[in-house]
């Protein structure tokens, strides 16, 4: 009976700590709505109850590319580095995003290393459906007031993720 008991506690344990991870962690490459092309490949993460992510590699530039803001600065970021000496692959773009419900965060910024801007930013995960979303898709919607725009992210393995070029 001690053992059963054990085994059920174990199982228990190990089943939590495999699907503690909310949908949204994990390796994303981002995708210009525009073109179709690969731009830039993330991993997303979940630290002390926020959500962040970081540019892990970019699709056709130098991956020591600085980002194209000089000049521009925000104090809730880096701080207050002037954007034009950061280096795009290895910064933390999202930062500060609260969960709503699974696979939905918000309330967090964003910041487009190439113009400067930074956004109010959500993020929401869907499920691959077979119908509208092919595959598991990351939606990141940047908004500035009432105006904003979403850009779909599709899943990748962090070897992916990181070696865009």
């Amino acid at each position: 009976m001690k053992k059963t008991f054990l085994l059920i506690l174990i199982f228990s344990l190990f089943c939590g700590l495999t699907f503690a991870t909310d949908s949204v962690e994990g390796y994303w490459i981002s995708v210009d709505e525009k073109t179709g092309k690969e731009t830039a490949g993330w991993q997303i993460w979940e630290e002390n109850g926020q959500l962040f992510g970081k540019i892990l590699s970019i699709a056709g530039k130098p991956q020591d590319t600085k980002s194209g803001a000089s000049g521009k600065s925000y104090d809730n970021f880096l701080n207050g580095a002037d954007l034009g000496t950061v280096q795009v692959a290895g910064t933390t773009w999202i930062w500060g995003l609260t969960k709503q419900a699974s696979g939905k965060w918000a309330n967090g910024y964003i910041i487009d290393p190439e113009s400067g801007s930074r956004y109010k930013c959500k993020i929401t995960f869907h499920k691959a459906d077979g119908t509208k979303y092919k595959e598991d898709t990351l939606e990141m919607r940047g908004e500035v007031g009432p105006f904003g725009r979403s850009q779909f992210w599709k899943k990748a393995t962090k070897e992916a993720a990181s070696g865009l070029r």
